[in-house]
């Protein structure tokens, strides 16, 4: 009966391709892919052969392609990207490896991309396959060419796309008024200067996305053998898997076929193994503090590892701290070193007290389901609004890991842990999160069925899209009004013209036979 069954649901299921994006994009994506293929649906991924955690799966099919770069590579340009956060460099060294980091990341990924396009045998086996729909990470769109060169329906599963292409791309409105842009640091309430600020930046993305994103878009142009732009392959995705969550994003407009799945890395508590749990049990009344800088900090720079140390001697909490570089001389003995630690399974712990991060989306969702107070030390990408997000709600503190002292992160460790209010806000905020009428995993799992069933959403669809920017704008409708007002003005000042002309000629007439001749 049970293989029956099994039988059954895999001729029920559909065909799913996915192109998804490494790093923490891709961990959040599995959840939802395991879950698909354990619903009967075939699942077949495209990977590159060098990646940074994307690896083979036993739950679904994994085609992988040849790029022009090697792991080691991968390796080293993700580590150069942690340990340049923790180098002070001037303004004019910011800017120069900010554009040659760009330069590099745009040829590594466009060339990763142009491979996968012209791979003559893999994008046959991709037409003969009858796919239902494609689910992609777009940040990187060689998954919206592909979509549009197999004419499939698209699901976007993703955290934001530069520029907020993705608010533009769905014709969704996004005030500067009370919508920060990314990388601004700054809340919907804005003072008069970060308002000012927010303006620029919001004027200048097109800037920013014409740097990164030049030569995918000339790419598009030429695979699909048509002048075309980012900006309209974009548009065409059916549903926009979103991972936020208004319990922590700002509130702003939203458009029908935008569905925010934020906290869908949240997963229920699982034991703890021995190991963990000796740890944990051993730190009596006190609790743990639980500190993590993300997968791509595999290294801190001793001065400041010392520091940290330093910092971490001074609170009765014990630590787990996730770290790989070399071990400080002034190591403390309530802190133990871990090369990986189950996050959020130690968060989940009664006596987790604290959790130290790096304002990773992943990271903070997690510190929200389980209601444990944030010391945040952002990096680099959207952690700093992260942090801000966090901070603004008044559930963490936030450090500047170049300028922080070792009094700072003790200071503030004992802040989130002894001021009741930062523990209530982090509850408050949990409470929010989790009070919903559906988990964020079937609500994702149920929109990509659904894009599959009916091969998309079209009736989601906004007819702004079929409009200029002249019509969105009701600017040909204001110039006619204009119009017709100045018109009738004229009209009117003629009309009055023209009676004032036939009463001062009458006057004239009739004031004319009264005078007398002189002799």
């Amino acid at each position: 009966l049970v293989l029956f069954l099994s039988f059954w649901s895999l001729a029920e299921g559909g065909k799913l391709l996915v192109v998804p994006q490494d790093g923490s994009h891709w961990l959040s994506m599995r959840v939802v892919l395991e879950k698909l293929q354990e619903k009967g649906h075939e699942i077949i991924a495209l990977i590159p052969e060098a990646s940074l955690l994307m690896k083979s799966s036993q739950s679904f099919t994994i085609k992988t392609y040849s790029v022009p770069y090697t792991q080691e590579f991968v390796d080293r340009s993700y580590n150069s990207i942690g340990e340049m956060c923790f180098e002070n460099p001037s303004f004019l060294e910011k800017v120069t490896f900010f554009l040659t980091n760009i330069s590099e990341l745009t040829n590594m990924f466009s060339s990763a991309c142009r491979h996968l396009l012209f791979n003559e045998e893999l994008m046959n086996y991709l037409r003969d396959n009858k796919f239902d729909a494609i689910m992609m990470d777009p940040v990187l769109p060689c998954g919206p060419i592909i979509a549009e060169h197999l004419s499939l329906p698209s699901v976007y599963f993703m955290r934001g796309l530069p520029c907020t292409l993705d608010y533009k791309a769905t014709q969704c409105p996004s005030p500067v008024s009370y919508v920060p842009r990314s990388f601004t640091s700054s809340s919907d309430h804005m003072t008069f200067t970060e308002r000012v600020k927010n303006l620029l930046v919001g004027s200048s993305e097109h800037l920013l996305c014409s740097m990164f994103y030049l030569k995918f878009e000339n790419l598009a142009s030429e695979f699909l053998q048509r002048e075309v732009t980012l900006l309209e392959l974009f548009s065409k995705a059916s549903i926009w898997l979103m991972r936020y969550d208004f319990a922590f994003e700002y509130p702003r407009p939203v458009m029908p076929n935008m569905v925010y799945i934020g906290g869908i890395n949240c997963d229920q508590k699982k034991p703890l193994s021995k190991e963990f749990e000796a740890i944990v049990n051993a730190s009596g009344e006190h609790g743990i503090v639980v500190f993590s800088l993300g997968s791509m900090v595999s290294e801190i720079p001793m001065k400041k590892a010392i520091e940290i140390a330093d910092a971490l001697g001074s609170i009765p909490q014990t630590v787990l701290w996730r770290y790989t570089g070399e071990v400080p001389p002034n190591l403390p003995k309530n802190v133990k070193l871990v090369k990986w630690l189950p996050q959020n399974d130690l968060l989940a712990h009664p006596k987790a007290r604290a959790f130290i991060t790096h304002g990773g989306s992943h990271g903070v969702y997690e510190g929200i389901c389980n209601a444990v107070p944030m010391v945040l030390m952002p990096l680099f990408g959207d952690q700093m609004d992260n942090a801000k997000r966090v901070e603004s709600r008044g559930a963490g503190l936030t450090l500047n890991i170049l300028e922080m002292t070792s009094k700072d992160i003790s200071t503030a460790l004992k802040t989130v842990i002894n001021d009741k209010r930062y523990k209530e806000n982090i509850q408050r905020l949990s409470d929010l999160h989790l009070d919903r009428p559906i988990h964020p995993l079937d609500l994702a799992v149920h929109w990509v069925e659904f894009v599959m069933r009916h091969k998309g959403a079209p009736h989601l669809r906004p007819a702004a899209h079929d409009l200029n920017w002249v019509q969105y704008h009701s600017l040909d409708v204001v110039a006619f009004l204009l119009a017709v007002v100045l018109l009738s003005l004229f009209i009117s000042l003629k009309c009055c013209l023209f009676c004032c002309r036939r009463c001062c000629c009458k006057k004239g007439r009739t004031r004319k036979p009264t005078k007398q001749k002189s002799h």
